[in-house]
């Protein structure tokens, strides 16, 4: 038995997928390339959100995949660090924003909706936080969002590709706003929903590799 549980040549096992389910299989392929193909956004665009939701995914088939296929459609590695920037303080703002969830619940609010809109303007009134970490959570949220080797544009659609994968509806809502107000369009949003939805289901299917290495050691 293996000490390692990821080593690269677990991918090969992918290899194999096509005998086990050949028509689901054969739909997955199909579906991963029309989502990945040039549209409203380029490949090298869904490249970067890949790479980004990856990270959230926490999948290391799709980091070492997406990374390589970005690097090959012209995206740089600062280009892909910011990217990875964007995703972690995401994955830090859906934590920020659902303390206003532990308030209720502490002060025993009984609230018929969890996810009242009001919760979004009462956020910003909590003082559970020291000023200094108050300040410095705020100044990464801004310096992740702020146009560098990455458009604004683009790091607010993989904020919206991001927050789909977190399920934080506080974000889907701040950040679709933000990436209309950058530009972006119905489509390119919808495209970049899509990259999330196709890594979600890529690391499901890539880590049967190890559903199958585990079944074969038995």
């Amino acid at each position: 038995m293996a000490d390692n549980l990821y080593p690269k040549d677990n991918i090969y096992l992918m290899k194999k997928f096509p005998d086990l389910a050949p028509e689901i299989y054969a739909s997955y392929v199909a579906f991963s390339k029309a989502i990945l193909q040039d549209g409203h956004l380029t490949r090298k665009e869904k490249e970067i959100i890949a790479v980004a939701v990856s990270h959230s995914t926490e999948c290391p088939y799709c980091i070492d995949f997406h990374t390589k296929k970005a690097k090959k459609h012209g995206a740089s590695l600062e280009e892909l660090f910011e990217a990875v920037m964007v995703t972690a303080a995401l994955e830090a703002g859906g934590a920020y924003a659902h303390r206003i969830h532990m308030h209720n619940s502490y002060e025993d609010k009984n609230n018929e909706a969890l996810y009242s809109r009001v919760n979004l303007h009462n956020l910003n009134e909590l003082t559970d936080l020291s000023t200094e970490v108050l300040h410095t959570t705020k100044a990464f949220f801004a310096a992740a969002a702020k146009a560098g080797k990455l458009t604004a544009k683009l790091k607010q659609l993989i904020s919206v590709a991001v927050a789909h994968t977190t399920e934080c509806p506080y974000c889907i809502e701040s950040h679709t706003k933000k990436a209309k107000n950058e530009g972006s369009s119905k489509e390119e949003l919808a495209e970049a929903i899509m990259v999330a939805a196709l890594l979600r289901s890529g690391g499901a299917v890539t880590h049967a590799t190890n559903m199958v290495k585990a079944y074969q050691e038995e």
